[in-house]
């Protein structure tokens, strides 16, 4: 008889999350529920199941930096395919808008079928097209190809429902906003691995040093590094992770082990509840503001500033790198209203965070001087990201057997949120 591998003892295993606000109670983080002898015996660890849920953040933000990867790259292209303004905002709501379709449909799908394909899925759909950014000729080639692109976006629906099924509800906030934040973070990043950190590298590499020149070939070639890395990571996250702690979704099912579920009924549960939809309007509020912010923030500082592409850029990044703390911020302090107040203190800590928001929103769009846009822009962006937390730590209540559709709603929303704020900028003078 084999010895199990050391990693794996033959008891069940359970860690334990302390929350030190909680006094009589403790929010049990069950990440592993392998009983069965046999799994031991095969020497698969199933640990290794809980070391790729707390990467879905690190899977989202790849997703983010194919998604965003033309953002701060539009002033090179406009000059180079002599785009309008309007031609430009169309190609940024084309990004968003693919997201709307795909995330709804990503719910029931991670309901049926788990996560893990849905996700790798997502990845390569938006990796390769984006290497294929060099090949745009034309408005409409450039609107087609974000379209594309913004598939990547819809991984955020896969990546809450698998955190969602590795952690209780009484500490869900936490989990789902901490493994968002590193996502949304991706947002910043790109700002400033493409356009401070690679632009002027591959401009460097193809001697277009010259300001007065557009730099044809670094644009069209600098989308190849977020491209690949996606397709490499998909592959990985399909070789190497399981559907939840207990195995894939198609083994359990084919062993008897957990019920075969219909996407169409899935969707139908979620979509009656109107709490999806309370949900979905909120969403849209915070989310669809940062969707919009990180399409137009480089274009926004260079024209109102006269910022360079690479300052522009640096600046820019800012509102995505407070996703770093302020998400997990704003799902932890939801986590922390529920142990004192119950459901009622995660919906005032909401309705205060969404509050702040739209008040901060309003300054920075009157702000006048760099350095109080900038300082502006930061407060704005914390509670941005402390709103959209606090949402997602309430999506676990709504509809538990069905929270991937419950999810894939909501995150639609935010899509939706974005595509119709991008229309406003598009027609604003």
């Amino acid at each position: 008889t084999r010895r199990p591998h050391t990693c794996n003892p033959p008891e069940p295993i359970t860690w334990l999350l302390r929350i030190p606000s909680m006094r009589s109670t403790r929010a049990e983080l069950t990440l592993l529920k392998a009983t069965d002898r046999r799994r031991y015996l095969s020497f698969r660890p199933p640990g290794r199941t809980c070391a790729a849920s707390t990467s879905l953040g690190q899977v989202f933000f790849c997703a983010f930096l194919a998604w965003f990867a033309i953002a701060p790259l539009l002033p090179e292209i406009q000059r180079t395919l002599n785009l309008s303004r309007e031609q430009l905002w169309n190609s940024s709501i084309c990004s968003v808008a693919a997201g709307v379709v795909f995330r709804v449909i990503a719910g029931p799908l991670s309901d049926k079928y788990g996560a893990r394909w849905i996700m790798g899925i997502f990845l390569v759909a938006a990796g390769l097209p984006c290497m294929c950014t060099g090949l745009v000729e034309s408005a409409a080639g450039l609107s087609v190809l974000r379209t594309i692109i913004g598939i990547g976006g819809a991984t955020f629906v896969p990546m809450q429902y698998w955190t969602s099924s590795m952690f209780t509800k009484e500490v869900a906030g936490t989990a789902n906003s901490l493994a968002a934040g590193w996502g949304n973070l991706g947002g910043g990043i790109t700002q400033i691995l493409i356009g401070s950190i690679l632009l002027p590298l591959f401009k460097v590499i193809y001697g277009e040093t010259d300001p007065s020149e557009p730099a044809e070939k670094s644009w069209r070639t600098v989308c190849v590094v977020p491209g690949f890395i996606c397709c490499v990571l998909a592959f990985c996250l399909v070789r190497y992770s399981d559907d939840c702690p207990k195995g894939n979704y198609r083994k359990r099912k084919r062993l008897g082990l957990m019920p075969s579920v219909s996407a169409g009924k899935s969707l139908q549960a979620a979509s009656r509840d109107r709490n999806t939809w309370l949900l979905i309007f909120q969403y849209a509020c915070c989310f669809g503001v940062e969707l919009t912010m990180s399409n137009a923030a480089v274009l926004y500082f260079t024209v109102q500033f006269g910022q360079s592409i690479e300052s522009a850029s640096a600046i820019a990044s800012i509102f995505g790198w407070m996703n770093l703390f302020a998400r997990g911020l704003g799902g932890f302090t939801s986590d922390m209203m529920n142990a004192s107040k119950g459901m009622r203190g995660r919906l005032i800590f909401q309705s205060i965070s969404l509050a702040c928001q739209g008040c901060f929103v309003v300054v920075f769009g009157y702000t006048k001087s760099l350095g109080g846009a900038i300082a502006t822009m930061i407060v704005f962006s914390f509670f941005v990201q402390a709103s959209e937390g606090a949402i997602y730590a309430v999506v676990p209540y709504v509809r538990p057997p069905v929270t991937g559709s419950v999810a894939g709603l909501v995150g639609a929303g935010g899509n939706l949120g974005g595509v119709v704020f991008s229309i406003i900028f598009r027609y604003y003078q």
